[in-house]
């Protein structure tokens, strides 16, 4: 499948790119400077927050291994503004996050990917007043400079470059560990055992909880499992279509 299609995919369970739908405009409590148009915001449910909380109450978990999550959780790439045009602005991304939580999600996914950089600061923003009540998962392994977010090709999964984006990661959320930690995206130049050496190696020193990878291979799944156990696997799965 196309990076495209795969954004396309992710895109449609991002908060940023459904802020101007009736729900999440109940959901997030917004005024009439939110998101959507006026014709947009005017048929949104009577009660605004109310009835979006009854909508799509949460109180179901799921366990995945040892952690436990909210059974929808919150995808945050587009929440930057950068991939499918702008956003209302930076402020209404944190309220809807911090809605979210009010509503129950406790499960909120970005990646440094995302912005790059930008969607793990407002994650940050959003959650650090209730980090002990939610679950961040991120994801590294894109070539992102994890200073500078500038992008270049292919991918990069060195151990001697996963701890130095852990790091930064750790900035951006605010925070002193990551609760779900995935590898983006398998990289073809690095062995996977040296991979999950290195997260290893991070869950030990207590900066990441658990890890995970996206898009793998069942071999590669094996191998990574074999050095440290996975909690996740985050595949082209679709609850919208």
């Amino acid at each position: 499948m196309s990076d495209n299609n795969y954004s396309r995919r992710r895109f449609l369970l991002g908060a940023a790119g459904i802020a101007s739908t009736p729900l999440v405009a109940g959901l997030a409590g917004c005024t009439s400077d939110g998101p959507g148009t006026a014709a947009e915001r005017s048929a949104a449910p009577a009660g605004g927050g109310e009835t979006a909380t009854t909508a799509i109450t949460l109180a179901a978990r799921r366990r995945l291994g040892s952690l436990e999550v909210s059974s929808l959780g919150l995808g945050c790439q587009t929440m930057p503004g950068n991939l499918y045009g702008p956003v209302s602005s930076r402020e209404n991304m944190v309220r809807i996050i911090r809605t979210a939580v009010d509503q129950g999600v406790t499960f909120f996914d970005t990646a440094e990917v995302y912005g790059p950089l930008e969607s793990e600061r407002i994650l940050g923003e959003a959650l650090q007043p209730v980090r002990d009540r939610v679950v961040i998962a991120t994801k590294f392994g894109m070539n992102v400079d994890p200073q500078t977010g500038e992008r270049g090709e292919g991918f990069n999964s060195r151990p001697d470059h996963i701890p130095q984006a852990v790091d930064a990661m750790l900035q951006r959320l605010r925070t002193d560990h990551i609760d779900l930690l995935y590898q983006h995206r398998v990289d073809p130049a690095v062995p996977i055992e040296d991979v999950a050496g290195a997260v290893k190696e991070l869950i030990t020193a207590g900066k990441v909880r658990h890890w995970g990878l996206s898009e793998p291979g069942v071999q590669t799944i094996r191998r990574a499992h074999a050095v440290q156990p996975l909690t996740a696997i985050q595949n082209e799965y679709n609850l919208l279509r």
